[in-house]
């Protein structure tokens, strides 16, 4: 589900473009949630970006970072510049894996060049335990990012890119919500495009 550290964008900052950050979020239907990462965090998504599962989506071995990778390019005097924001999410006060927002206009290095529209959202997550793989929270984790976003009513879309490949990745996000809009080619590779508009999430809601 993650891409390499260079999915740190240089784009328009979150300020600057009224996005709303929360400390903490709770998703009412389970007990999953995210706040968000801190540099006290950074050794351990070191750690966590380095397990077999993780690497395995995230660019292969020669991809694996290193402490000062991350934590240069964590810190939060960088985030603060740039439109990634990162949380960690927690189940009964535990970590358990890292998620991130984007601000898909403006990505830079090849990354969604058509889109016009500010208000779409591009996210990635994964959890942190291959244990914990298969149990649904992944699910759980990508609609408590989604029910997140769409709190800023400025977001109109959230969509994702998974390697057709990451089937577990595509189910997840198909159980959250997400639809399949086909295959596109990022500088990462091929992508399922994967969407939630606005208009879906609310009717969801309305039908709980």
């Amino acid at each position: 589900m993650l891409r390499r550290l260079r999915l740190l964008r240089k784009s328009p900052s979150t300020q600057a473009l009224g996005i709303t950050k929360y400390s903490i979020v709770t998703n009412s239907n389970d007990s999953v949630t995210l706040r968000l990462m801190t540099e006290h965090d950074l050794a351990m998504l070191y750690e966590w970006l380095n397990r077999s599962h993780i690497v395995e989506w995230w660019g292969g071995e020669e991809a694996r970072p290193t402490l000062a990778d991350v934590q240069e390019q964590y810190l939060p005097s960088v985030l603060a510049q740039e439109s990634v924001t990162p949380y960690i999410a927690m189940l009964n006060g535990e970590p358990i894996g890292y998620a991130q927002s984007y601000v898909a206009l403006g990505s830079g290095d090849g990354w969604w060049e058509e889109e016009t529209d500010p208000g779409v959202r591009g996210i990635d997550q994964s959890l942190a335990n291959a244990s914990q793989l298969g149990k649904g929270l992944g699910t759980k984790l990508v609609r408590a990012l989604v029910e997140l976003l769409f709190n800023d009513p400025e977001v109109t879309k959230i969509q994702t890119d998974p390697s057709p490949s990451n089937l577990r990745a595509i189910r997840c996000y198909e159980k959250a919500g997400f639809e399949r809009q086909g295959t596109v080619t990022t500088p990462d590779g091929p992508a399922v495009y994967m969407v939630q508009t606005r208009q879906a999430f609310e009717r969801t809601r309305s039908d709980a």
